[in-house]
């Protein structure tokens, strides 16, 4: 977005030579890295409401006579807004140095963190979040697994983990219910790694544990796995860590946020007034004063059924708009509509997530949904106070 102001033409210049006593005025165009600076400053980011040389997100500008390159350093490589911010900074330098400079950017991203804590706990972890429903059987592992593919692929370092003790699905989603994680040695202590699928990194209890066999476990006890289970994975660098949630509210969520700074939450529902009113509980329980784990949007799951035969129709067998109803009541974002299609499931099934499969529509939406959650991430990083380890009087 390019604030509105007079032109300047920075980089004219006025030259006086002299030749037999008749004195010539020249004007001699020189672009100066003074006047790009001066002129990116006038490109608004849209989402963090601040110009991209105040936000440091202009990095290195050269100029080589009319040829001007620089980069601007994105929040996130899942930027929705990176076209819009290319396309301004190129009309930045034309309207505002020269018309006739040609212009190369280099978009680069560097995702942004707002960790304050001490980070004893997944200290290379830049953003923690929590994908969350009142609710079993609304997707949710669905939405956790395709939303943490689809930020890798559009370049992001990312890992799930699969947090629901008493049914883990990540395995079977991902294709990696056979294998079973290494051990390493860090700083003397022995940690599990974190097995890599479909370029992410991915730990789940389903993956320690015989499948046949059910967990049974008082909440106390799965509290302590859990907090056991965080802190004893090898996560490395990564810019987004998803932790897919049991469904409802409970031992397992206060533990959650006991443990780590959580950055945001995502919450996945569907169209069912019954459905929205248990995601309604999820929310409430995260805004507690107490909690305040800020809410990054609300996802409508199998909001639609598109026949595969028919790509175009939209049939709302679920209702309509309870998500985006709820999303209004509480004024958080609205992350958008995931359909109800074959391919879907076929790809939780088989271990291919959907937003990696061939079905371009559902592709598509989940990618929506990355671009959507990574953003308010972004936004969410800028304007609030730092995540930090919730502090509950037991």
């Amino acid at each position: 977005m390019l604030s509105q102001g007079p032109p300047q033409f920075l980089c004219r210049h006025l030259l006086f030579l002299s030749f037999g006593g008749n004195n010539i005025l020249i004007f001699i165009c020189m672009i100066t890295k003074e006047a790009v600076l001066d002129a990116l400053s006038n490109v608004i980011e849209p989402d963090l409401g601040k110009d991209l040389v105040t936000l440091n997100m202009v990095r290195d500008v050269k100029v080589d006579g009319m040829k001007v390159s620089f980069t601007v350093m994105l929040t996130t490589p899942a930027c929705p807004l990176k076209a819009m911010i290319e396309k301004a900074c190129i009309t930045a330098v034309h309207k505002l140095v020269d018309k006739d400079a040609e212009v190369s950017i280099f978009m680069d991203a560097q995702v942004n963190t707002n960790r304050k804590d001490n980070k004893s706990v997944l200290p290379g972890v830049k953003n923690i979040i929590v994908v969350a429903s009142g609710k079993g059987g609304v997707g949710k592992s669905t939405v956790a697994v395709n939303l943490a593919v689809g930020l890798a692929r559009e370049g992001s370092k990312v890992g799930l983990l699969d947090a629901d003790i008493y049914g883990p699905s990540v395995p079977m989603m991902l294709g990696i219910r056979d294998q079973r994680p290494m051990m390493t040695e860090i700083n003397g202590e022995g940690m599990i790694v974190p097995i890599e699928t479909h370029g992410i990194k991915a730990m789940s209890i389903g993956l320690l544990i015989d499948e046949k066999q059910a967990v049974i476990w008082r909440g106390p006890m799965a509290s302590s796995a859990l907090k056991q289970f965080i802190t004893g994975v090898y996560w490395d660098e990564l810019d987004y860590l998803i932790i897919d949630m049991p469904p409802g509210t409970g031992d397992v969520h206060l533990t959650m946020v006991q443990t780590v700074p959580v950055t945001g939450a995502v919450i996945v529902s569907t169209p069912q007034a019954v459905a929205a009113a248990d995601a309604k509980k999820a929310v409430m329980m995260l805004k507690q004063p107490q909690i305040n784990v800020p809410i990054l949007g609300i996802v409508e799951n199998m909001a639609y059924f598109t026949p595969e035969e028919l790509p175009n129709n939209k049939y709302y067998i679920f209702g309509k708009g309870g998500a985006q109803k709820m999303a209004d009541q509480f004024e958080m974002p609205f992350l958008g509509e995931i359909p109800l299609v074959q391919s879907i499931r076929e790809g939780g099934d088989s271990g291919v997530p959907a937003v990696a499969g061939d079905d371009s529509i559902v592709q598509e939406a989940f990618a929506r949904l990355a671009r959507k959650v990574a953003q308010n991430i972004a936004i969410r990083n800028a304007n609030l106070e730092p995540t930090k380890v919730v502090q509950m009087a037991e």
